[in-house]
């Protein structure tokens, strides 16, 4: 009998319990202080009041959003992004093998998204849509503020639908409203050219991004040139907005033969040092060429090469991304792109809202058709050619 009167017991303070954890209200003082995390019920009873006396309905989904939303940005990141679930949803679909593009290259602005390049014949070329301009809307709806990201995979979607994108000429010119049909966009990873200048012989490399694989296909390209008689090489990473970590370092590994790559550091991330792989090719003279939407991964390959082996920069100074980050998946189906920590280049620096300042300042006349940053890297590379030892 003193048994069944313990189960009894038990189960009657669990079923209490498990009322009361739902109404935390209504727990004594002293129980409420130990069991309830304050900020949790400070939360719960704002949700309860706009729920029960705001002039219209809310749904539970809003609040819910609202308030993670409110969380992260009180963060005051740019980097830190909450995803509802129907923005996760958006995400994950435009990375999708079937989903197209209009054609640009975008930095994040906090007036919405800075185009930075547009490829030719795409959506955005013939739209005439130019490097400078700011694309503040999306279908008609902001995207102030939005990570790059999301408000990218806005204007991605199945090639032949439509969207509508609001574009101004520059920071403060005339709006225009564009209806745009998307296209399936392919770009090389990576691309190589042999190219003259000063009389030498030198190959040009570029490099879209930092996907899983670059770095083979770079090297391929790499190799083809110096085959053909390139004496050096330029490495192109004007709009290259980075990608995976792993990446950065093997990229680098192709000319740096040892030694440090990069570290991170955070909060509560222990130290991390990466180190070259590897097996770099022999030596050869090397610039390379960087502009506002070099980011992340390719200001970790610029730093590496300019401080492990002094490889000339030209261009503009880079974007300045020195952090990295970690999605994670919340209950409700939507995530937190977080910030973790900082990157720090091989002599210790972080890049973040800095950037890489160039050695040789270049910049495109878009007025013309030819290519003046390419031209001064590739002076500046015959001048490294003819300086080297044997040059």
């Amino acid at each position: 009998m003193r048994t069944l009167a313990t189960v009894v017991a038990a189960l009657a303070v669990l079923a209490a319990g498990l009322y009361l954890g739902g109404h935390p209200d209504r727990l004594p003082d002293p129980i409420r202080d130990v069991f309830v995390d304050e900020s949790t019920d400070v939360q719960a009873s704002a949700i309860d009041l706009i729920k029960d006396n705001y002039a219209k309905k809310v749904s539970d989904e809003r609040l819910e959003n609202g308030s993670i939303k409110g969380m992260v940005d009180s963060l005051n990141d740019r980097f830190s992004q909450y995803f509802t679930p129907k923005e996760r949803k958006v995400f994950e679909q435009s990375i999708g093998g079937e989903f197209g593009g209009v054609g640009m290259v975008v930095v994040q602005n906090k007036r919405g998204l800075l185009v930075t390049g547009i490829y030719p014949s795409t959506p955005a070329a013939k739209a005439k849509i130019r490097p400078g301009d700011l694309i503040t809307h999306v279908n008609r709806e902001s995207i102030a503020g939005e990570s790059s990201d999301l408000a990218t995979a806005r204007i991605k979607g199945k090639p032949g639908t439509s969207v509508t994108l609001t574009v101004r000429r520059g920071l403060k010119g005339k709006a225009r409203v564009l209806r745009l049909k998307r296209a399936q966009i392919t770009i090389p990873v990576a691309e190589g050219k042999l190219r003259r200048s000063g009389g030498e012989k030198l190959g040009v490399v570029s490099l879209a991004t930092f996907s899983s694989g670059a770095h083979g296909q770079l090297e391929t390209k790499i190799k083809n040139l110096i085959d053909r008689g390139a004496k050096g090489l330029v490495l192109d990473l004007r709009h290259n907005g980075g990608g995976l970590l792993n990446e950065a370092v093997l990229v680098s590994s192709i000319f740096v033969p040892d030694g440090v790559i990069v570290s991170t550091k955070g909060r509560k991330r222990p130290e991390q040092v990466l180190h070259a792989t590897g097996g770099a090719i022999k030596r050869k003279p090397l610039v390379v060429l960087v502009d506002r939407a070099t980011a992340s991964a390719s200001e970790i390959t610029t730093a590496a090469l300019r401080e492990r082996l002094g490889a000339k920069v030209v261009g503009r100074r880079t974007f300045g991304k020195g952090v990295f980050g970690q999605v994670f998946n919340l209950p409700n189906d939507g995530a937190i792109d977080l910030t973790l920590g900082n990157y720090y280049t091989p002599k210790g620096h972080n890049l973040g809202g800095k950037g890489i300042r160039p050695d040789v300042r270049a910049e495109d006349n878009l007025r013309t058709p030819g290519d003046e940053a390419l031209t001064r890297a590739l002076e500046v590379l015959a001048g490294e050619v003819r300086r080297a030892p044997g040059g």
